[in-house]
């Protein structure tokens, strides 16, 4: 290799010139090595008065290091890639499973609580009354449920139709039919609320369709 082809490599490798002239100083006999960033005309110098197989052994030794510092840097990179994913996995899977107890938890308020049960008292007012059905009823059909009684009794656990002998917030014909839920149906809101829900669900599919129906037959 010729001094003018040994040192367009030197310019070419430019960023590890520092360390072949530290490489070569100690080759020369040099007492000094060039610690600098940047690379001197020197070095480039010292380089090429190299025997040609020592030149070789010099600029694989530069190509070497520059490969391990990319190297280096890649895997990094690579770190701080697989990092942020695995953060960012984190995250969604965070969310997926918050989302799906939010879900179950609206689905389950939405179902009400048919069992609830509630201290007997010798009579209810109509917001305590509306209290229970919310809570047995559910939010999800409550409304629907609302509209029914509002026209059926006002609220009136112990309406009677003085025409058909209709009894309770729902006006079951005949009242008795809802002694299949609790022997108290004449004077406990919460067991005609439950069979006036039962009927709805099974005649209708729900208090919703209920009303659906309510509103075309103003019956139900």
């Amino acid at each position: 290799m010729n001094r003018i082809s040994v040192r367009g490599f030197a310019v070419v490798s430019a960023t590890a010139v520092t360390a072949v002239g530290s490489v070569v100083g100690v080759a020369s006999g040099s007492s000094a090595q060039n610690n600098d960033a940047e690379a001197t005309a020197t070095d480039v110098t010292l380089l090429a008065d190299l025997p040609a197989g020592r030149q070789a052994q010099v600029q694989t030794a530069s190509l070497t290091k520059q490969a391990d510092a990319v190297a280096v840097q890649a895997d990094a990179t690579a770190r701080k890639d697989a990092e942020q994913t695995a953060r960012v996995a984190a995250a969604k899977t965070a969310k997926a499973k918050k989302d799906a107890a939010d879900k179950a938890a609206r689905a389950k308020a939405a179902e009400g609580d048919p069992d609830a049960t509630f201290s007997l008292q010798p009579s209810y007012t109509v917001p305590q009354v509306k209290a229970m059905a919310a809570q047995i009823v559910g939010s999800g059909q409550y409304q629907c449920f609302s509209n029914i009684v509002d026209h059926e009794s006002t609220w009136n656990y112990l309406a009677v139709n003085p025409s058909s002998g209709a009894y309770g917030l729902v006006q079951a014909l005949p009242g008795d039919k809802m002694a299949t839920v609790g022997a108290d149906w004449r004077t406990n809101p919460a067991t005609q609320i439950k069979w006036g829900l039962n009927y709805m669900n099974q005649a209708y599919g729900s208090p919703c369709d209920a009303w659906a129906f309510w509103q075309v037959h103003h019956a139900y």
